[in-house]
């Protein structure tokens, strides 16, 4: 598929049609012109669930159990791992994924009813992991912070992976929630270079932004991480150390990290965006990806899929070890609070009706 030219605050410069669609579409000059195609606008979708929390036997993450407020993501990261689950919705994981937001606007309502349940069982959420929760839309919906009042309310743990300074609008929420040790928040950065950032993450907050947020979070006495993620090999994985020093000198007390993730839909994806944006990059990021997958691009196999394996990823990984013990990043975080936890209070019932005679 070519790609198009870059639309400001946009990351896809292809969009291909999902893996699950009958057929396939093919960009056509036709002699037509539309200013939207050029700075198309974000279209908001209602996505009614009967159930928000999300859960999973994955052995390679350290979680049971998910809550994403939305499907797609505006800030537009051109490696989006996510951006295949809108073939799902019937739209293209490219453009589409930017600009068609499907959001739960009854999320707060349907998690209280779903942690009312008499069999439920408090373990820590992970709230936005698909994709990111306190994104731009976030400012007006505030599907997010209903979901965080709720979890307040009732004393559940929660950790969080971010890269928005948005959610330092519910700073109120999460240090009432750090004090009783029930949130953990990861904020995650891709590389400290400014103009490399508002290319591949146009909507996203500045690497030096996110610092600040980390300082902020720090501050206010919330356990807070930087997830260096992805890391791209022959690209920002150079960056790895520093990084992770700016974000200890920022407050962080911890760390990870993930290499670049690319299955179904995103493979073709990023690589338009490296031929657009770094002309002669994408060769060697793709045989360097190959080689830390047994050949393949992407491995989506437990235990390898975020980490790689072979020569190359075991190099990472001891950078990785020793930078975090020269940091004091490795100290283990301190297990969330699950026994606090009180089900929410169950609305009020309605008087019974009477009786005409």
């Amino acid at each position: 598929m070519e790609a198009s030219p870059p639309r400001k605050g946009r990351g896809a410069v292809i969009s291909p049609d999902g893996r699950f669609d009958a057929w396939q579409r093919e960009a056509a000059e036709d002699g037509w012109w539309n200013e939207d195609d050029e700075s198309p606008v974000t279209e908001l979708l209602a996505d009614s669930a009967k159930t928000v929390i999300t859960y999973n036997d994955s052995p390679d993450i350290p979680y049971d159990r998910s809550i994403n407020p939305y499907r797609g993501c505006e800030h537009g990261c051109a490696y989006c791992f996510a951006r295949p689950s809108h073939a799902y919705l019937g739209l293209s994981p490219g453009l589409d994924f930017e600009t068609k937001i499907a959001y739960k606007a009854d999320a707060a309502e349907t998690l209280r009813v779903e942690l009312a349940k008499p069999a439920y069982v408090c373990r820590p959420v992970a709230l936005g992991i698909n994709t990111d929760a306190w994104q731009p839309v976030e400012r007006r919906l505030r599907v997010t912070r209903g979901i965080l009042d709720v979890l307040a309310e009732t004393r559940h743990p929660v950790t969080i992976v971010t890269k928005s300074a948005l959610i330092l609008r519910d700073l109120d929420l999460l240090t009432e929630m750090a004090r009783g040790n029930r949130v953990h928040v990861a904020i995650s950065i891709t590389t400290l270079d400014a103009d490399l950032a508002r290319t591949m993450e146009p909507r996203a907050a500045s690497p030096r932004r996110r610092l600040s947020v980390i300082a902020a979070l720090a501050a206010a006495g919330i356990p807070t991480a930087v997830l260096a993620a992805p890391l791209i090999p022959a690209f920002t994985d150079h960056e790895l150390e520093a990084i992770l020093g700016a974000a200890r000198d920022a407050g962080a007390t911890s760390a990870g990290y993930i290499l670049l993730r690319l299955p179904h839909e995103v493979k073709p994806l990023f690589r338009a965006w490296l031929d657009t944006h770094q002309p002669g990059r994408a060769g060697h990021v793709y045989s360097l990806m190959r080689q830390l997958h047994g050949g393949k691009e992407y491995d989506s196999a437990f235990g390898t899929r975020q980490r790689g394996s072979g020569p190359l990823a075991e190099i990472t990984a001891r950078r990785f070890r020793l930078a975090v013990r020269r940091l004091g990043l490795d100290a283990p975080s301190a297990p969330l609070d699950t026994v606090g936890f009180v089900p929410p209070r169950k609305p009020a019932a309605a008087p019974p009706q009477m009786t005409l005679f």
